[in-house]
């Protein structure tokens, strides 16, 4: 018996599936693109919108503790003061965990290296994305009291405590925003800032050396 042949409709159907094909691999890639830019930003609002909580916690713990971060009250009076000294910024979170409600907004969603605790708890600086400014006060409103954790200066990055001048070279990594961050300052508001607008934003705070604790 023998083979029946392709018709010219078969193989002009056949030509149009792949010119159809062609298409729409061709508009994948054109919208591609946008569509993962458009998660890159949303994921940085979420994460702008989170440091907000962050500082409307400090604001209403500073409320009811004498108008002091916890950082600026000791451990023995409920605050973290000898621990925030020390570069640890995890009982800062954790004598906030009524006004934070959540351990959840202490994670940028951008962050691929921290995971979200269940708890206050048992949480720990693998749980947290942003870094505490030990030293930020409410009477000084241009001063970082916190921010993304991927701020570096020449010397690297790292977690601890980190004296930053103001003439020292700071700037972002790419690690969570691609070369750019967030800053939550210690009036509350927050400013998205490339590395340029970070190292301005750092004189501004007209603070010597400003001593960060990092994640």
């Amino acid at each position: 018996m023998k083979a029946r042949k392709r018709t010219n409709w078969n193989q002009a159907f056949t030509l149009f599936e792949a010119v159809i094909l062609i298409a729409v691999l061709l508009l994948l890639a054109f919208l591609l693109p946008g569509f993962m830019l458009s998660h890159q930003m949303a994921a940085r609002i979420s994460c702008v919108n989170e440091l907000k909580q962050v500082g409307l916690a400090y604001r209403v713990w500073s409320g009811d503790n004498g108008d002091k971060y916890p950082m600026a009250v000791s451990t023995n009076q409920g605050g973290s003061m000898e621990r925030a000294m020390a570069g640890d910024v995890v009982l800062t979170f954790q004598v906030m965990s009524n006004e934070l409600s959540t351990p959840k907004i202490l994670v940028c969603p951008n962050d691929a290296h921290r995971k979200s605790a269940t708890n206050f708890t048992n949480i720990t600086k693998a749980n947290i994305s942003y870094f505490v400014g030990v030293d930020a006060v409410e009477t000084n409103a241009t001063m970082f009291l916190g921010g993304d954790r991927n701020l570096t200066t020449d010397k690297g990055l790292s977690s601890g405590l980190l004296n930053i001048t103001t003439n020292q070279a700071v700037r972002w990594t790419s690690e969570i925003h691609k070369n750019a961050g967030n800053i939550l300052t210690a009036d509350g508001s927050v400013q998205q800032l490339s590395s340029s607008g970070l190292c301005e934003a750092l004189v501004k705070t007209g603070i010597a050396t400003n001593r960060l604790a990092f994640p």
